[in-house]
């Protein structure tokens, strides 16, 4: 995130917070600005849903139950980002301000600690059984595929296999089956860890037809997989689920709450999957691991061919012991039953 030049901006801020949540509560109560700045306005989320904020919340697909979100020069900043503008923007009075100064200020301890805040955020609403906001529920930003905060302004350059692909909306019974055949290559260790685990494929194989579905549903923001690889003896189904969590940065959950975190690029010519490290799901706080150890980095790449057709492959690749597993092939697009898909 870019510095904030508070000497020559001066104007409004805006803070939406979760009015049920006693440490958002205290953080809005105490939260004082410098003069420099502007004026600081509070929106309880929770009880002004129809407020213009959190309009534009909803629209940017912003979601609140994952972090607040503060907008100062026509920029809106979610979770540990938000938390950074409350040090940068922030009064030297009141020990609120100067400890959020002291230790926010800091990209890396703000990313780092935001996801503790959350987790104790959500264990707090949880023992006092109070549901979350879901703002974008029942917003018309859930009309919007996952995928298109993701790419943002790419989106729209995205190809059509590719936007199809990604088609599939919040909250909804959107569905896309892609059918394709892939050469799979798994490590005896790795598959080893799969079969214990059932995180991941397990077995190796040539041109082995795989099937599959993404899909959302009513009650879930998150962009789901089901994978069905078709080997000749029986099937193999491998489940996870993506959620966004800000930018162009997804983590992709499998069993246990181990998550695989990526960044989605569009290049002009295809879509890179970066790796981003692996965490652990504990009460909501994604805590990072050094899984890299073990089965090293995942890398990923899809590539359109024709308006129906993409190539693709992943590998997880450790620097010593090389691939651990990967696979690559070409897939089709059999079905898109998403009402915004284009």
């Amino acid at each position: 995130m870019a510095e904030v030049d508070t000497k020559r901006t001066r104007g409004e801020v805006w803070f939406a917070y979760d009015g049920d949540c006693p440490i958002c509560t205290v953080a809005a109560e105490a939260l004082q600005i410098r003069d420099a700045v502007g004026t600081l306005h509070l929106v309880n989320a929770r009880e002004d849903r129809t407020h213009p904020l959190v309009r534009e919340i909803n629209k940017r697909g912003f979601d609140l139950d994952e972090g607040m979100v503060i907008k100062y020069g026509g920029n809106c900043y979610h979770g540990d980002e938000a938390l950074r503008m409350m040090a940068l923007l922030g009064s030297p009075n009141g020990w609120f301000n100067r400890a959020n100064a002291l230790l926010f200020r800091s990209t890396t301890i703000a990313k780092i600690c935001y996801p503790l805040m959350r987790g104790t955020r959500s264990l707090l609403l949880r023992l006092m059984g109070v549901g979350k906001i879901r703002n974008l529920q029942h917003h018309a930003a859930a009309k919007q595929p996952i995928f298109q905060s993701v790419f943002g302004r790419d989106w729209h350059k995205l190809p059509k296999v590719m936007r199809d692909h990604y088609a599939v909306r919040p909250y909804s019974d959107d569905m896309v089956v892609v059918k394709g055949v892939l050469d799979i290559k798994v490590s005896r260790f790795m598959g080893l860890m799969s079969r214990l685990s059932r995180m991941l494929i397990s077995r190796s194989g040539d041109k082995i037809p795989v099937t599959v579905i993404f899909k959302s549903g009513k009650d879930s923001a998150d962009f789901v997989f089901d994978r069905i690889f078709h080997y000749s003896d029986r099937d193999e189904r491998f489940h996870s689920r993506m959620m966004h969590v800000g930018g162009n940065e997804l983590i992709e959950f499998m069993r246990f709450g181990i998550g695989w975190k990526t960044a989605f690029t569009w290049d002009g010519s295809k879509v890179i999957l970066s790796h981003r490290g692996y965490v652990w799901r504990f009460l909501d706080v994604h805590i990072p691991i050094p899984l890299f150890l073990i089965i090293g980095r995942g890398e990923a790449e899809e590539v359109p061919i024709e308006e129906n057709e993409f190539e693709m492959w992943a590998h997880a690749r450790h620097p010593w012991f090389g691939n651990c597993f990967a696979y690559a092939g070409l897939f089709k697009a059999v079905e898109v039953k998403c009402a915004e898909a284009s």
